[in-house]
C-alpha cells in the first residue's frame, strides 16, 4: 500500500516508528508537510498538490496534525477524503476532539464519565460557575490549550474568581472543572486502535505539579485497567468517531472520568512504558480497513 503521513516533522519518534513499521510490512509511507499542500477544488475532480507534484495513488492517509494548524490540516485531510483515500482518523472526528467544549458535550450526551464542568460567557456569573463544580479548588482550562499549557489550579474561591474574571476580561474562552483530588497528580492514558484497547499507562506529574503531562516532566509506567476503565476509554473514542485515540482519564471517587480524547496521541511514552508495539497495531488496522472510497462521516454532532 501507499500511505500518506500528514506531519510537519517526520523525524519525531512517533512518525519514525510508523514509517519504519510500514516499510517492514511492505508498504510505502510518504511523509507530507500538510502546510505545503495546496488544493484544486473542482467538481468531480478534486486534486491535491505538494511541492509542485500531484498527490495521487494513495490507499490511506494517517493524519498527525498539530493543534496549532488544525484548520488547514483538516482541510488537506478533507481533500484526501474527497479523493476517496481512506483516513485512519476522519477530519470530522478530529474536529470534534480538538474542540474541547464540543467534545465534552458529545461525551456527556453519550454517558461517558466526566469531571463536573462549567462554561459561561458572562463574567457576572463567576460565582454561579464555581458553584456548579462544587467550589474551590477548581481546574481552569483554556479551550485552546495543549500538553498542559493553559491549565490552572485555583485552590481558593477568591483566586479562582480572579482567574476566571481575568480570562473573561481578556476575552479568552475557558472551562472550569472540579478538581479530582483523589487522582493525586496522576492520570491514565489509554491507547485505542479500532475497537481495541492496545496499551495503557499511568502518568504521574513532576513534584509539585498537579498536571501529569510527560512533556512537563511527568513519568509513566504500565498499568492494568479495570473493566469499567477499558469500557470508558473505548466508549470515549467511539463517541468522537476516532479509530486511533489517546484517551486521558482520572481515577475519581465516582469512577473513571475522561479529561481529553487526543486524535494524534504520541507513541514514545506509551511504547516505552508498556513495551507494546503500538505502531504495528496502527499499521495493521490500516491494512484491514484501507480500501478506495472508504470515507464516511460517523455519528452526529
Amino acid at each position: 500500500m501507499k500511505i500518506a503521513l500528514l506531519t510537519r516533522n517526520p523525524k519525531l519518534y512517533s512518525h519514525q516508528r510508523l514509517i519504519e513499521t510500514a516499510a517492514k510490512r511492505g508498504h510505502q509511507m510518504v511523509p507530507i508537510d500538510y502546510l505545503k499542500c495546496y488544493m484544486n477544488i473542482t467538481s468531480k475532480k478534486p486534486e491535491l498538490r505538494y511541492l509542485g507534484e500531484k498527490l495521487e495513488g494513495f490507499d490511506a492517509v494517517i493524519p498527525r496534525i498539530g493543534a496549532s494548524h488544525t484548520f488547514y490540516g483538516m482541510a488537506v485531510l478533507r481533500q484526501f477524503e474527497m479523493m476517496g483515500v481512506y483516513p485512519v482518523n476522519e477530519s470530522v472526528a478530529i474536529g470534534r476532539s480538538r474542540d474541547k467544549l464540543r467534545s465534552l458535550q458529545l461525551l456527556a450526551r453519550d454517558g461517558v464519565g466526566l469531571p463536573v464542568t462549567a462554561f459561561a460567557h458572562d463574567s457576572k456569573r463567576t460565582d454561579d460557575l464555581l458553584d456548579i463544580v462544587g467550589g474551590a479548588p477548581v481546574v481552569i482550562k483554556l479551550l485552546e490549550g495543549t500538553q498542559g499549557i493553559g491549565v490552572v489550579l485555583s485552590e481558593t474561591h477568591k483566586s479562582a474568581k480572579s482567574v476566571v474574571e481575568a480570562f473573561h476580561g481578556a476575552n479568552v474562552a475557558i472551562l472550569v472543572q472540579e478538581f479530582i483530588k483523589e487522582a493525586e497528580g496522576s492520570d491514565i492514558r489509554a491507547f485505542v486502535v479500532g475497537r481495541s484497547l492496545v496499551a495503557a499507562m499511568e502518568r504521574k506529574g513532576a513534584k509539585g505539579d498537579f498536571r501529569s503531562n510527560l512533556h512537563r516532566g511527568g513519568t509513566a509506567s504500565m498499568i492494568e485497567l479495570t473493566p469499567l476503565e477499558k469500557a470508558t476509554a473505548l466508549k470515549a473514542a467511539r463517541s468522537m468517531g476516532l479509530n486511533v485515540a489517546g484517551v486521558d482519564m482520572l481515577r475519581s471517587s465516582h469512577g473513571p472520568t475522561v479529561i481529553e480524547v487526543n486524535s494524534s496521541p504520541g507513541l514514545e511514552g506509551i511504547e516505552k512504558a508498556t513495551g507494546v508495539d503500538v505502531a504495528q497495531n496502527i499499521i495493521r488496522f490500516v491494512e484491514r480497513h484501507a480500501k478506495p472510497g472508504r470515507t464516511r462521516t460517523r455519528g452526529k454532532g
